[in-house]
């Protein structure tokens, strides 16, 4: 599982070059807390103590790369007054938008992640997983680009609208969430994260036009992540990008790899990719993971490595979200087959 010069493998990815070994990640929170069986999704993530448990047995079990700390979208938004509803197995998502004007955007305060709301929780956790695995395995975080955080800001709807409404509004709320985000990144760099995974989820092509993409996403997220390299953390964006010219945008935005969501072939996105920047994916959690044979999935995982791996700059995941009620011997033969190669 875990070994000594993963995180130089990493970097030797991040370059484009070929590394000893290709790590073998899954967006697996929501299955590793079901097979954990200590709590509800709600009480692990409630707890420093088991959140950082059910992620380091799940990383032996399942023998992972990585520890992905995702937890949820709504960490950094409920203490600038945003609302969050979730329950038992079901995640937080967030509810109880802020008003889209100028007031707000004027009333909002940094947050301090050391002190306030669930920030404390997340970082104690990550600072458990460092301590026990050191860098014998990526520990990884979780922030939201800026455009994506407006969205969770307002909501979606108000976020759209305010591209023809309110631009300026958009775009200086986008600027206050550069300096957020980056806060809350470096408080995990701090505690021990190698890695952050940068949500943009509501910049991709089912919400918005590549037109308003360049416009008002693309750059507050180069921005933040010129200075998350600045800071020396690696950073995986993932926006479950399918579409090539979006995903040929994405590859010029200075991440360390751009994780591609299930629904593009990994032989197109390797080709829109190679040479720009390291690729993360992508096989189907749902489709394939979750509903298929162990035997299918174990083909699938064997030829998306097949492909990814060809001349470097690649690492294996899942495209999404690995649902909590995939077959366990699922997961064992995805793993198993992806590290065959």
């Amino acid at each position: 599982m875990a070994y000594s010069g993963l995180i130089d493998d990493i970097k030797t990815i991040v370059n484009l070059g070929i590394p000893k070994r290709v790590p073998v990640f899954a967006l697996s929170e929501e299955f590793d807390v079901k097979w954990f069986n200590q709590g509800t999704y709600e009480e692990i993530i409630s707890s420093a103590d088991k959140l950082a448990e059910c992620s380091i047995a799940s990383a032996y079990e399942f023998d992972y790369d990585w520890v992905w700390l995702q937890v949820d979208d709504c960490i950094e938004f409920e203490p600038l007054g945003v609302g969050s509803k979730g329950n038992g197995n079901i995640l937080r998502a967030t509810c109880d938008y802020l008003p889209a004007d100028e007031g707000t955007l004027k009333s909002l305060k940094m947050p301090n992640p050391k002190k306030d709301g669930r920030m404390p929780i997340l970082l104690d956790a990550i600072s458990k997983v460092r301590k026990e695995f050191g860098d014998n395995i990526c520990v990884c975080g979780r922030t939201a680009a800026p455009f994506s955080s407006a969205s969770l800001l307002y909501g979606i709807e108000e976020s759209l609208l305010l591209m023809f409404s309110d631009p300026d509004l958009l775009k200086k709320t986008c600027d206050f969430f550069i300096e957020l985000q980056f806060m809350w990144g470096k408080a995990q760099f701090d505690a021990g994260a190698h890695a952050l995974w940068v949500g943009d989820c509501n910049a991709m092509s089912n919400l918005i036009s590549l037109k308003q993409y360049s416009e008002f996403a693309y750059e507050p997220c180069k921005q933040l992540l010129e200075r998350y390299k600045d800071l020396g953390v690696l950073t995986f964006l993932h926006a479950s990008e399918e579409k090539p010219e979006y995903i040929e945008k994405q590859a010029t935005i200075g991440a360390s790899a751009l994780s591609v969501g299930p629904g593009i072939d990994i032989g197109i996105a390797k080709r829109l990719t190679e040479g720009k920047i390291a690729l993360i994916g992508n096989l189907d959690p749902l489709n394939v993971l979750q509903r298929a044979t162990p035997q299918k999935v174990a083909e699938e995982a064997k030829r998306i490595m097949s492909i990814g791996r060809q001349n470097g700059g690649y690492m294996f995941n899942t495209g999404e979200m690995v649902p909590r009620d995939t077959p366990e011997e699922n997961m064992r033969a995805m793993m198993v087959s992806a590290k065959s190669l």
